[in-house]
């Protein structure tokens, strides 16, 4: 006789194991303690083998039947239901390993233990509040562009541009990471170039020095969109604040990233001598971030293949271009202006003339000292370099809140 909704629901435990059959093999399971689940008893191969099917009430008895039906279906294709059920289990553990979340949360893992807390905490923010609750329990090689754009499009839609434009870079990181650990066949936020409206252009910037200026000039540089070496090489520039040609001519080997500096060789120096750029941890996130994409090679900064050299660098004058497209006119900023701007700011919190001269590399009339003194005030400028790099990561931070607030303003 089959058993009924209203048995099964009743039923109790009596501090023995109970059985109950349903016919066709599947039975109710009560044990000693009361718990109730369904079992299938089947023979495989000619030996009696058991399939736990779920416990009740999760699994109705509607449910059990139809799993029931599954598993001889199974059986009659030679399939071992055990065996299947397992492997689901399987697939569905790596699976769960393999969502957007989880690679993302994996990635941040790997790499933040050379970030700043306040860096690591605003990529989680934009993850956990922005992206997760669209596409975060999304297997990440099944999301497409599509998906990613709608996540986007909604911070895009509150007017948090530059907001919209980090996630999005962010999320570029974490596929191409996802693609190098096996989890992904493409970067579908690479897929979304323009799709997002560009930043609002910055005027009457007759100089980019006062705090709040350069907050939006740095929220600009970090969601700058395009070549990735031309991404990191505007986001370094205001932390080095080198000459355009100094660091598009950047060599991985005169980089020491454990000792956190950059040591210039003369030939590439303006002056034709030496030297020392101390990296603030801000500087060594992005060096980090693009010693994974380019550190194999020569250059920090791979440019085009030209006729003459194969293996040539960045062009200079495209950092100039860049600072262009981005809507800075040559009378609002130029890549010099980064120097400008370092030169002013340090001078106005009143550092040492000496210490901001030697690291902005200013001629020395005796070519002899010359030679001997780029690593004069070397622990004053890198305390120097490091409260540099904190004060806009400072303005940065209050540019981002005042980006991505809401509007208050009467429609």
């Amino acid at each position: 006789m089959k058993l009924t909704d209203t048995f099964v629901k009743r039923k109790q435990g009596n501090g023995k194991a109970q059985k109950f059959a349903d016919g066709g093999g599947l039975f109710l399971y009560i044990s000693t303690k009361g718990t109730k689940s369904w079992r299938l008893a089947y023979r495989y191969l000619g030996k009696h083998k058991l399939l736990v099917i779920g416990p009740y009430p999760a699994v109705s008895l509607k449910e059990a039947r139809e799993r029931r039906e599954a598993a001889k279906k199974l059986l009659l294709d030679n399939i071992d239901p055990s065996t299947a059920k397992q492997e689901a289990k399987a697939a569905a553990a790596i699976a769960s390993k393999n969502t957007f979340e989880a690679v993302a949360r994996e990635w941040i893992e790997k790499y933040s233990a050379d970030w700043s807390e306040s860096y690591k905490s605003h990529i989680l923010h934009r993850m956990e509040d922005m992206i997760f609750p669209a596409i975060g329990k999304r297997p990440i090689k099944s999301i497409s562009a599509p998906e990613l754009l709608t996540a986007l499009r909604k911070i895009e839609s509150r007017g948090a541009l530059c907001v919209a434009h980090l996630a999005m870079r962010e999320c570029g990181r974490i596929f191409r990471y996802a693609i190098a650990t096996g989890r992904a066949e493409r970067d579908v936020a690479h897929d979304l170039r323009g799709a997002i409206a560009p930043m609002r252009t910055v005027k009457h910037f007759a100089a980019v020095t006062e705090a709040k200026a350069i907050g939006k000039l740095l929220c600009t540089l970090d969601a700058t969109t395009g070549e990735y070496q031309m991404q990191c090489a505007l986001r370094l520039a205001p932390f080095v604040f080198v000459r355009a040609k100094e660091l598009a001519a950047a060599e991985w080997a005169h980089f020491d990233l454990d000792a956190a500096e950059w040591r210039i060789p003369a030939e590439i120096m303006k002056m034709r001598q030496p030297h020392i750029v101390p990296l603030s941890r801000q500087a060594l996130e992005i060096l980090r971030e693009l010693h994974e994409w380019s550190g194999q090679g020569r250059f920090l900064f791979p440019g085009r293949p030209r006729k003459k050299d194969k293996n040539a660098p960045l062009n200079s004058m495209s950092l100039v271009f860049a600072l262009r497209r981005l809507g800075y006119s040559k009378d609002e900023m130029t890549f010099h202006g980064f120097r400008s701007m370092a030169s002013t700011v340090l001078n106005e919190k009143g550092y040492n003339r000496d210490w901001i001269e030697r690291q902005l590399a200013h001629s020395e009339r005796n070519g002899v000292r010359a030679s001997y003194n780029h690593a004069q005030y070397l622990p004053e400028r890198r305390k120097m370099m490091q409260e540099w790099a904190d004060y806009l990561s400072e303005v940065k931070e209050k540019a981002m809140k005042e980006t991505a607030a809401p509007s208050t303003a009467p429609a």
